[in-house]
């Protein structure tokens, strides 16, 4: 599936940033001010201590993490039927993520879209342009690598989402920008999600606020760890 945006051309910052910049933010739509600040300050807590925990496995280990979880996503798109025309979006590795970009390439090979996600407006949802192993790469806020403006606008059929941590009802603990959740809330129909995660980052719960919107299913090194049942 295809769209087109008439968004402005300047790029926001990365959504990987946003806690960074306001580590205290509060939700607005959260019942309870105080009880939102106090999860606030938890999750800011918690992205550092699993961002920590991911570091801690070195360049080795993240390879063969990234390796596992690899050969794990290419059985469940297989499974699920993903192969050419369906659009699926990836993402572009920072801060010691899984990295899935060889396998990004093997699908772009076997005919399935693949994109990437662009913050253009700041506060605003995603957008997904399409990415080849070709396509050149233009820097971003941070020096984070996206696809250039003029790459074609996509909606995904699946999306892949790193997290930070997650939870057994398939939340997911990013960067604290919000905007996946955010793209998720008007995506129609909403892309099957996949959270890329660490086995050892899993949460006993994220405290899950009003804006936050559960995946589909849960991906680690060990395998699907956790899927929703209410889809």
């Amino acid at each position: 599936m295809s769209g087109n945006s008439d968004r402005s051309r300047h790029f926001a910052s990365p959504p990987c940033m946003a806690g960074e910049v306001v580590p205290d933010y509060v939700d607005p739509l959260a019942v309870d001010p105080s009880q939102a600040r106090d999860v606030a300050r938890w999750r800011s807590a918690e992205r550092i201590r699993l961002a920590g925990v991911r570091d801690a496995l070195g360049q080795t280990g993240r390879a063969r993490v990234s390796e596992q979880i690899g050969a794990h996503l290419r059985a469940v798109l297989t499974e699920r039927g993903v192969g050419r025309d369906t659009v699926l979006a990836g993402y572009w590795p920072i801060k010691g993520e899984p990295d899935l970009r060889h396998l990004l390439s093997e699908l772009h090979r076997a005919g399935v879209t693949v994109a990437l996600p662009v913050v253009e407006i700041r506060e605003a949802p995603l957008i997904f342009r399409r990415w080849t192993p070709e396509t050149k790469m233009v820097r971003g806020d941070w020096n984070i690598l996206i696809p250039p403006f003029e790459a074609e606008a996509l909606n995904p059929d699946f999306s892949l989402a790193p997290c930070l941590g997650w939870d057994g009802g398939c939340f997911r603990l990013g960067w604290g920008g919000g905007y996946f959740d955010r793209t998720l809330a008007i995506l129609a129909p909403r892309p099957v999600t996949i959270g890329i995660a660490l086995s050892a980052a899993r949460l006993s719960t994220i405290y899950p606020q009003p804006h936050d919107i559960p995946l589909d299913l849960i991906l680690t090194e060990d395998g699907v760890t956790v899927t929703r049942t209410d889809r």
